[in-house]
């Protein structure tokens, strides 16, 4: 077998990033080599490859899926938004430069090329290469620079599938709509449909099917079921609602829950690092935005930002910053949320803003380097094996008191004072038996003596199981034979135009 296709969406957060990771685990126990790609990614969730680079944290858990080492070569353009109107472009897992959205556009034609050749030599290495879009194809805004959905799929003969979220509602509209605003060479291409989060009767939804496939000419090959258990690794921080609770936390071993509040940055990087805590059985995490709701926290987590003096100046704006201080429970704080937590910080890298004072509740001081650390460490916490990664502008220049993490050969990272812990880890709660002592040491503080972590919560399972159910689901409930030939035999020919179809995409 051999071949490659796009799975596109109406909008973000439609599948997209799921449907490959389960397309991926499928292949994969069928015993294809696959890999996956995305072209561009913009998120401020990233992983640290093998080979020293960075890319999206989504690529990585398909990768996994795949049974694969996360590569620079499966997202080879990465933007990280570090405020309203700029992003780190990241091209093959190192930082580039910052840009604009109109800057971007002029930069577009040198990155196509990068696309292409990496997308090549994937096909050459794999026997399938399955590619995930970006946003929307239909942005026709963007239509005429788009290296992620049609531009690519066009340039390399992709065949197209179009992924449609109907827990949002109108999911028929946002199907055809999405093909109709396409020109008649980028229809060409979208070959079927897949409806994404269905709840209820099948046969309710047959009839929608019917009546798309005729005003389309193109089938939905598959409805993809709702499954609460599948919340791992969101691809996007905006995929939790703000003061909700992420995950399905099991009731408690012991007598108490130990509740966990995770402050919701505006430019919140790593989001995903408090999954693990959220996997402990009476652990209740949640996204919080304002100062009451850390007024019954047990822990505070203070998580990785792409912008931390801008993100610093917003805790004080909305009084966070001194319910953080004025909290009386242990405080976590991970790589940007660790520099927060310090003395001061010497931005003159990212913000410019130079020397600025931290919450002060660490005696550290950090200064910012032109050049970012990008590592993939291992030493001992807690009196456990840990390993983890690091993604950061922040170096420490002054620190007092312990580490949280002993390096080998005994150097320190990180900080533990009393109930503050800060470290610039991504991942550390990954590790089982760091984690279990690490909330040990949580609910101490917290005086929460009846809270008991659970002895046998294997974090690695957990997503290792979520891969399997999505390649579950894409087994049971996707047209697989309609899949495999798109892969063998390319974008069907004689493809209908739906009007109005836009005009073509290079005017």
């Amino acid at each position: 077998m051999s071949g490659a296709l796009l799975i596109a969406g109406t909008t973000s957060d439609a599948g997209k990033s799921v449907l490959v990771a389960g397309l991926c685990r499928w292949l994969a126990r069928r015993g294809v080599r696959v890999a996956p790609f995305k072209a561009q990614n913009m998120s401020n969730n990233s992983v640290v490859t093998a080979d020293g680079g960075e890319i999206g944290r989504a690529q990585a858990v398909q990768a996994a899926a795949c049974g694969l080492e996360p590569s620079v070569r499966f997202n080879p353009v990465l933007l990280k938004p570090g405020g309203d109107r700029t992003s780190q472009v990241v091209v093959l897992g190192r930082a580039v430069g910052e840009v604009t959205a109109l800057s971007y556009r002029e930069r577009k034609a040198d990155l196509m090329t990068t696309v292409l050749s990496t997308l090549d030599d994937l096909r050459r290495d794999f026997e399938v290469v399955v590619c995930e879009g970006a946003g929307s194809p239909a942005e026709i805004n963007l239509r005429a620079n788009d290296i992620a959905n049609m531009g690519l799929a066009r340039a390399a003969g992709l065949p197209v599938l179009v992924v449609g979220d109907i827990d949002r509602g109108g999911v028929f509209a946002h199907l055809f709509g999405t093909v109709a605003l396409l020109d008649p060479a980028d229809q060409a291409l979208v070959a079927g449909f897949v409806v994404n989060k269905f709840r209820g009767d099948p046969a309710l939804l047959e009839p929608g099917l019917r009546q798309l496939r005729a005003l389309t000419g193109r089938p939905v090959h598959g409805v993809l079921p709702w499954r609460e258990e599948l919340w791992l690794d969101a691809e996007d921080s905006l995929s939790y609602a703000a003061d909700g609770v992420i995950g399905r936390p099991a009731p408690p071993v012991g007598e108490q829950w130990l509740r966990v509040a995770v402050v919701r940055l505006p430019r919140i990087s790593n989001a995903t690092d408090v999954e693990a805590l959220a996997c402990e059985p009476g652990v209740s995490v949640r996204f919080v935005t304002e100062p009451s709701r850390l007024a019954d926290a047990d822990l505070v987590v203070l998580p990785g930002s792409k912008a931390t003096v801008a993100d610093l100046r917003w805790l004080r704006s909305t009084g966070l910053a001194d319910a953080i201080a004025r909290h009386d429970g242990p405080v976590l704080g991970v790589c940007g949320g660790f520099q927060m937590l310090g003395r001061r910080v010497e931005d003159d890298v990212e913000s410019g803003a130079g020397v600025v004072d931290g919450l002060g509740l660490l005696d550290v001081d950090f200064r910012f380097a032109p050049e970012k650390t990008l590592h993939r460490p291992r030493g001992t916490a807690f009196g456990a094996a840990v390993q983890g990664y690091e993604i950061h502008h922040g170096q420490v220049v002054r620190r007092t008191g312990a580490g949280l993490v002993e390096l080998p050969g005994g150097a320190p990272e990180g900080a533990l004072v009393g109930r503050v812990a800060g470290t610039h880890w991504h991942g550390l709660l990954e590790n089982d038996d760091f984690r279990r002592e690490f909330l040990r040491w949580a609910a101490g503080h917290a005086g929460r003596d009846g809270f008991r972590p659970a002895a046998d919560t294997d974090f690695a399972g957990q997503r290792a199981a979520q891969l399997d159910l999505l390649g579950d689901l894409v087994a049971d409930h996707l047209d697989t034979d309609a899949v495999l030939a798109l892969l063998e035999g390319g974008p069907p020919a004689g493809l209908p135009v739906v009007p109005p179809a836009g005009p073509p995409a290079e005017s």
